[in-house]
């Protein structure tokens, strides 16, 4: 398993046990004794700790992109295991390096987590909301299918 992707998957396992217990135990602690225990030795933990400062600093406004996302989802009732696989998703996609993290391997390595954890329907309900935040983000995208070709006669 590839560095950034276990750290990714050691991330959301805190992220789970952090929000299985309703937030009550400390985000960073959570996050060290995963570390220490399941990545042992990684060659980039700096990473992990970027990943997961982006989370806590915007955790309210990456909620917000969440619920309006997906509307017909309240928050709460999103599965916890889905809930933060987006988080960590949209964490990347809207306040990682675009250099160090191109949105579309944030997106990718959404996916692959809702494949690997989530339920029958993470995927598609993971791909969906973070391609409609992207689209929004990348307004171009869209337009590219639109254009007509110019056809000679």
């Amino acid at each position: 398993m590839a560095t950034r992707h276990l750290i990714r998957t050691v991330i959301l396992q805190s992220l789970y046990e952090w929000d299985f217990f309703n937030r009550k135990n400390d985000l960073p602690s959570i996050l060290e004794r995963n570390l220490g225990e399941f990545a042992p030795g990684i060659d980039e933990p700096e990473f992990a700790w970027r990943i997961l400062k982006n989370i806590v600093e915007h955790l309210k406004e990456i909620d917000q992109v969440i619920v309006k996302a997906a509307p017909e989802w309240p928050l709460e009732k999103i599965a916890i295991i889905n809930r933060n696989i987006l988080r960590i998703g949209l964490s990347e996609l809207l306040y990682a390096n675009p250099e160090e993290v191109p949105p579309k391997v944030a997106i990718n390595e959404a996916i692959e987590m809702a494949k690997n954890f989530g339920g029958p329907n993470s995927v598609k309900f993971i791909n969906g909301v973070l391609g409609t935040v992207y689209r929004e983000k990348h307004p171009e995208i869209g337009q590219e299918k639109e254009k007509p070709e110019n056809k000679k006669s």
